[in-house]
């Protein structure tokens, strides 16, 4: 037997049960990985919740839960010749990472992908990249920022935005970012220029940017995007990922999917060079899965929250 995190009925983070399930077995053309570590997102515990979301997602009950892992190969079916044990691997497999082993397919399948691990990037780090990473990557294709632009990120201390202002910055733009006062230390530590969300936004991104905002993507709801609209940035060179499909005034929407799987050796690539840093908030035990959810559903943590496996 091995463990996973399950749920049987849609709700809050008292809904996940950590239970023994059969030990699962790669078939032809899969591998089974070991996973070390499995990185929570928004997306997680939204599905969780909300079966409409679930549906979109082709989830359904009883369903495992998390999406982002890492970890080590240690079966290969039949026809596997990419892979082999032993192989340190990460990727996202919908509504199953937060187990002892998942089984993957080889060739990629729906949301379900993975690569192998790059040298120097640990398990924990790996294991935080694959929706914060692609939707990075996806956002900052649609506005193709370059040196002299000014940025406005909404959300830039969370999980997505602490990726997006440092590979902005690495663009070579003007990172202005939104959050809590509570966070503004950690956001200078990675070169934003933190402001605090909240009624009169534009008046004080007009005070610090008196020459213009050429840029904007909100990682939360629209007020970012609202700001940018009035301060003059084009529609074209605003994006969001928390509007819908259709997100007003001719925004453009983005989200991770619109990345390929390759797209993420820009960021492991800053990661080895120490140019950018991925900020582990906290660490929880899969034993600990309510409290790891309650963290990283809070949205106050500075930083990604990773649930280490361990046995």
């Amino acid at each position: 037997m091995s463990r996973a995190i399950i749920y049987r009925s849609f709700g809050g983070p008292e809904v996940l049960e950590l239970q023994d399930v059969p030990e699962p077995h790669a078939g032809p053309g899969q591998v089974r990985i070991k996973v070390a570590a499995a990185g929570l997102n928004p997306m997680d515990w939204a599905i969780a919740q909300r079966p409409d979301l679930a549906a979109r997602f082709g989830v359904s009950l009883p369903a495992g839960f998390g999406f982002d892992f890492a970890g080590v190969v240690d079966q290969a079916g039949e026809g596997v010749t990419d892979y082999t044990v032993g192989d340190r691997v990460y990727g996202g497999a919908m509504a199953k990472a937060v187990a002892d082993y998942i089984v993957m397919p080889v060739e990629h399948q729906g949301s379900d992908s993975m690569s192998h691990t790059p040298n120097g990037i640990s398990d924990e780090v790996a294991a935080v990249l694959p929706v914060a990473g692609h939707t990075t990557m996806a956002c900052l294709a649609k506005l193709g920022l370059k040196s002299g632009d000014t940025v406005l990120v909404g959300g830039a201390a969370g999980g997505v935005g602490i990726f997006v202002v440092q590979m902005a910055r690495l663009a070579g733009a003007r990172v202005i970012g939104t959050a809590s006062e509570a966070t503004f230390g950690f956001l200078r530590d990675l070169g934003v220029e933190p402001v605090a969300y909240g009624p009169g936004l534009e008046e004080r991104v007009r005070e610090m940017a008196p020459d213009g905002v050429t840029a904007a993507i909100d990682l939360f709801g629209l007020e970012t995007l609202e700001a940018a609209v009035a301060l003059g940035v084009p529609p074209e060179r605003i994006t969001t990922i928390a509007a819908g499909p259709t997100p007003p005034h001719g925004v453009r929407a983005s989200w991770g999917g619109e990345a390929g799987p390759d797209e993420l050796v820009a960021i492991t690539d800053a990661i080895q060079a120490g140019h950018v840093a991925a900020p582990i908030a906290a660490t929880f035990p899969i034993e600990d899965i309510h409290e790891a959810v309650k963290l990283q559903a809070s949205r106050h943590a500075h930083g990604k929250v990773v649930i280490v496996m361990s046995r």
